[in-house]
């Protein structure tokens, strides 16, 4: 596009080499006249006169603007005037019915702070800074929405991000609690190979202070088992000034949360459980790590590469996070921990059990034995039921199985599968509803010490030879157990040991009779014998018709 320099210098050369007039020189340029006239008269395009716009308006309200932002500088922080309440009050008290919100806006936003520096109020500048490599880290936590397991849950996301490098790690968690923000750092910790060496930037989660110490600068007073932590990883805290002031001391992390939840969940993420949600945040992590920060000639991952030598190392041992509960078993043979429940053996009943509460997980000891362990509920009053816990009570009172809340969890999470399912109602039509349900909860106890794809395998050749036993069940498990670990040595020698534990199938004959009496007994040769004669018991019969039952036979007198 032609500059009106350009274009002005032209119209100066025509007039000058081809003497045109004011009116051919407009003609020929397509300006108008007046334009011409200026071109003539310099060579210089004279300077456009600003537009005007609609900021004239204004004008006639400009000092009442300036009368409640001055007001403004004395009142509370959270009763000061916002754009909106400001064009409110010209609208209802100067008729300022022309006005629209942004010139109110854009007017206010710049007025403000030159009335904040006329009252000598401070002014918050932001200083540049350089981190030393693997010197500092922030952590902070992000509220995130998920879809879990079908259902929108709102959950925590944990992020600690080193300083110098930009390395950031995520980890979504139901809660914000001490527990998940112990488990965070050791996973951070764990993932980055190391610890910082100057301090972590916090803000003042009360996972970690109790209380803030005004007046003396940042001292704080922390929690005793936050202080435990510090001490056993050996680093410092620098805790952020209170408010939105102190989000400006950790604004890397502060970005990260922003940035991670608007392009990595973004829209919700969809997910059974929260480990596999944390799993694909791995992967992303791993795509983070080529990307640049602000224009830097180095990627992350480059930059954290260089960073990762300088940091300290890891101890030897390894903290537990968990926070310890003792609640009381109830008669539901389950524990309530922060408002969920969770099923724990049935021979705890009564009992206090110890508890170690952590971020993704409960866990149930006895003594120094796990007793049970599930996924961490997020959601208050849910439950977490598993059908072991209770097969003991069900064997006495197969009758509640049907029905169970742990049955139908079971199924729920696949751990009860259709094989099981087959099972129970071979087993039922066998041999009963009680009897056959006694059956599977049999076969559900071997699962405790045996692999669930042994038990299966077994289950189903058992019901192929007609079959439903548990110990039927038991020897078929043990047996497909040997032939996997045989399978290893070779494709030969497994192939033929599969055919010898197929040769040496066990067989109920009576079950298979019962299950199908149709059925040719799978491995056995066919009966040719003939049928048996009961002649001999008939004679027995026509003697007792001769002599009938209580009549003594006649004495023989010669």
């Amino acid at each position: 596009m032609e500059s009106r320099v350009e274009l002005f210098a032209q119209i100066r050369r025509d007039a000058r080499v081809e003497g045109l007039s004011v009116r051919a020189l407009a003609v020929r340029h397509g300006v108008h006249r007046r334009t011409v006239r200026q071109a003539l008269e310099s060579a210089s395009p004279p300077e456009r006169k600003p537009r005007q716009g609609v900021s004239w308006r204004l004008e006639p309200f400009k000092a009442a603007i300036d009368a409640m932002l001055i007001e403004d500088t004395t009142a509370p922080r959270k009763q000061r005037h916002t754009a909106r309440r400001i064009l409110a009050r010209l609208i209802e008290e100067h008729g300022a019915e022309e006005l629209s919100y942004s010139t109110v806006r854009d007017h206010v936003r710049i007025r403000r702070a030159q009335i904040d520096v006329e009252a000598g109020r401070r002014v918050e500048v932001f200083v540049p800074q350089e981190h030393a490599p693997g010197a500092e880290a922030e952590v902070d936590f992000g509220e995130v929405w998920v879809v879990l397991n079908g259902m929108k849950t709102k959950c925590h996301m944990f992020v600690l991000r080193l300083s110098h490098s930009g390395k950031a790690f995520h980890r979504i968690y139901p809660t914000q609690a001490q527990e998940a923000f112990l488990e965070g750092h050791i996973e951070a910790f764990n993932e980055i190979g190391g610890l910082p060496t100057k301090h972590i930037r916090y803000d003042n989660l009360t996972s970690a202070v109790t209380a803030v110490v005004f007046g003396q600068g940042r001292q704080r007073q922390e929690n005793d088992r936050w202080v435990l932590f510090r001490s056993f990883y050996g680093f410092d805290a620098f805790y952020c000034q209170p408010g939105i002031a102190g989000a400006h001391e950790k604004g890397g992390v502060e970005g990260e949360v922003g940035w991670f939840r608007r392009n990595r969940l973004s829209p919700m993420p969809v997910a059974d459980t929260l480990d596999d949600l944390n799993e694909r945040i791995r992967g992303w992590e791993a795509q983070d790590d080529r990307r640049r920060i602000n224009g830097r000639i180095r990627t992350i991952g480059q930059d954290f590469a260089a960073e990762q030598s300088f940091l300290a190392p890891l101890p030897a041992e390894e903290f537990d996070p968990g926070l310890v509960l003792s609640p009381r078993v109830d008669r539901s043979s389950m524990v309530t921990v922060r408002m969920v429940k969770y099923s724990v053996p049935a021979r705890f009943i009564g009992r206090k059990v110890r508890v170690s509460l952590r971020a993704s997980e409960v866990v149930v000891f006895d003594g120094r034995a796990v007793a049970a362990r599930h996924q961490r509920i997020a959601a208050k009053h849910g439950q977490s039921v598993q059908l072991d816990h209770y097969l003991e009570v069900l064997k006495t009172k197969p009758g509640a199985l049907p029905g169970s809340t742990a049955l139908a969890r079971a199924r729920e999470s696949g751990a009860f599968t259709s094989t099981h399912e087959a099972f129970w109602a071979a087993s039922r039509r066998v041999n009963g509803d009680a009897d056959g349900t006694r059956e599977l909860i049999d076969v559900l106890l071997l699962h405790r010490s045996m692999d669930a794809g042994d038990v299966e395998a077994g289950i189903t050749a058992a019901l192929g030879v007609g079959a439903v036993s548990a110990d039927v069940v038991a020897v078929e498990a043990r047996r497909h157990a040997a032939v996997s670990s045989v399978g290893g040595s070779g494709s030969d020698r497994h192939r033929g040991a599969h055919a010898e534990a197929k040769a040496q199938r066990v067989v109920s004959l009576t079950q298979r009779r019962l299950m199908d009496p149709a059925a040719v007994i799978a491995g056995l040769p066919p009966d040719t014998r003939s049928l048996p004669s009961v002649s001999a018991y008939d004679e027995l019969l026509a003697k007792r018709t001769e002599h009938p039952a209580g009549t003594p036979p006649k004495e023989n007198i010669s």
